[in-house]
């Protein structure tokens, strides 16, 4: 018996990293999940790797066309949906010096307006069952204040705000929200980016002494997804090896 037997979970950005290890994590705890993503092929790919009812559609969260699409294939084919796993991001490495608007705008678009979308559309179906588990993924570099990622930490601030007022918007739903917010993490998009060279520093800042993993993180997203975590909501989670304590 796993702790999420019988739910219907969507997981964005789960075609790879972190996103693919929460879809692996909630398969294995007994859900049938959705994965979300704006690549296909890898989507369809990591759907077939973890097996069992895992299947996927092409999601852009940003988009709000491309996200009502999503939720009428998925209500098609589940009629529901019981838990919301908000992880796809972009995660930039650009120096204050070269944030403007345009790149601005790139992160907003995808880090806080895809959270909002996804939230915005899945809340409906949630109210209507009673029932409902929303995560969503933030940082710790909102809490660190980490250099070269100025308009991520405000997308990251935002989802964390969202969390927040969704908690008290929701709740006399039945429907949860809460952050999670993972430390540097040997995930595949940061170790394709300028963050690869920053574990060594920020494995000195932490309590436990090795790098963080994808796998790390996926444990405590699915206690929160799950039935269990029933009386918590408007929390954030902070799952980086003891970087931050607070």
């Amino acid at each position: 018996m796993g702790k999420m037997d019988g739910r219907i979970a969507v997981v964005t950005g789960g075609a790879q990293g972190i996103g693919f290890a929460i879809a692996k994590k909630l398969a294995n705890e007994g859900a049938t999940v959705v994965i979300g993503d704006l690549d296909e092929a890898k989507a369809s790919k990591a759907a077939a790797t973890i097996g069992g009812s895992t299947t996927s559609h092409l999601l852009d969260v940003g988009d709000e066309e491309s996200v009502a699409n999503f939720y009428e294939k998925l209500m098609g084919a589940h009629g529901r949906i019981d838990a919301l796993v908000n992880n796809a991001a972009i995660v930039p490495f650009t120096n204050w010096d070269d944030v403007d608007f345009k790149e601005w705008r790139r992160i907003m678009r995808v880090d806080l307006d895809g959270t909002f979308l996804m939230c915005r559309a899945a809340q409906t179906h949630m109210r209507t069952a009673g029932y409902g588990r929303i995560v969503n993924i933030a940082s710790n570099a909102f809490l660190a204040g980490t250099p070269n990622m100025a308009a991520y930490l405000a997308a990251k601030g935002g989802v964390v705000g969202l969390t927040r007022a969704l908690a008290t918007e929701l709740g006399t739903y039945s429907i949860t929200a809460n952050a999670v917010a993972p430390g540097l993490t040997a995930s595949d998009g940061v170790l394709a980016s300028p963050h690869k060279d920053a574990f060594g520093f920020v494995e000195m800042l932490q309590a436990l002494k090795r790098p963080g993993t994808p796998d790390d993180i996926a444990p405590v997203v699915a206690f929160l997804a799950s039935e269990e975590s029933g009386w918590i909501t408007g929390q954030l989670y902070v799952a980086d090896g003891g970087h931050i304590r607070y």
